[in-house]
């Protein structure tokens, strides 16, 4: 899988860079202008200009540069909104809260879906995959099976023999024909019950509620110096890259938003991002 991977990247990352100036740009700008199409974020989460300007401006600054290099690696440098510790506290407390509550609510939802997918296809019903968590922290995201058991070896094999299907993962790391996503498995993705788990995540302090699309290793080369942006969050049981486009988004728009969120974090958005988040799985937008 290496193999493809090193063979495909080049493709992959000329289509996602050559995309960054214009989406550094628009961050830079007004936020008035919208990071990804179709994504307006509330007033309450645009701040003011360092300067005192009050013109709506971002107190951030993003800027795409080879720094001499030739292999055309973007950086991108941000400066953080520094939440105070009681926004941390409360944020915090309301994750813990509102994770327990949902687990107690949705007990009833979560043992049929999990009756289901042992019926369909016997074996594990959730499955955790190691995702890079804050400062760098390795955790199990949980999530309800969606995939045949021998997932790796199916992925392996597919991508070695179409080249087509090779390109498409490396630029976005996602499949829209995924051989290894079982009849089940495809319905729960399309309405994102496959992530319910993920409440165990929040409850135990891996995950917020809301926050960045948590990420494997192998994905933070895609983000280059943004990472840091990343990693100063815990991720996301939904975010900006749910309610953005979600799968329909290339991997630099992805980028994009979990920065976004980062510079622009706050209760008021996070609600806003949770209220937003039910109208997009109802609809059942980019979910593959």
């Amino acid at each position: 899988m290496d193999d493809i991977s090193t063979r495909r990247a080049s493709t992959g990352h000329e289509r996602d860079e050559a995309r960054w100036p214009a989406l550094a740009e628009g961050l830079g700008n007004s936020l008035a202008a919208t990071p990804v199409p179709g994504l307006v974020l509330p007033v309450s989460s645009r701040p003011a200009a360092r300067d005192g300007r009050g013109d709506g401006r971002l107190d951030a600054r993003m800027d795409a540069r080879t720094d001499g290099r030739t292999d055309g690696r973007l950086e991108g440098r941000a400066e953080h909104k520094r939440p105070t510790a009681l926004g941390d506290a409360v944020k915090t407390g309301f994750d813990r809260s509102a994770s327990l509550a949902g687990l107690i609510l949705l007990l009833p939802l979560f043992l049929m879906v999990a009756a289901l997918i042992w019926l369909r296809d016997p074996g594990p019903v959730l499955y955790g995959h190691v995702r890079i968590g804050k400062g760098g922290r390795s955790f199990r995201c949980l999530k309800f099976r969606t995939m045949v058991r021998d997932g790796d070896r199916v992925l392996v094999a597919h991508l070695a023999a179409d080249p087509e299907a090779a390109r498409e993962w490396e630029a976005t790391r996602k499949l829209k024909s995924d051989p290894r996503v079982t009849p089940m498995g495809r319905m729960l993705r399309k309405t994102s019950l496959d992530e319910l788990p993920q409440l165990i995540n929040v409850l135990k302090g891996d995950m917020s509620l809301v926050g960045p699309r948590p990420i494997v290793a192998d994905e933070a080369r895609h983000y280059g110096a943004a990472i840091r942006d990343y990693m100063a969050v815990r991720p996301g049981l939904t975010g900006l890259w749910q309610i953005g486009g979600r799968s329909d988004t290339s991997y630099a728009e992805r980028v994009l938003l979990d920065q976004t969120y980062v510079q622009r974090r706050s209760l008021a958005l996070d609600l806003w991002v949770l209220l937003r988040t039910v109208v997009v799985v109802l609809r059942g937008r980019g979910s593959y």
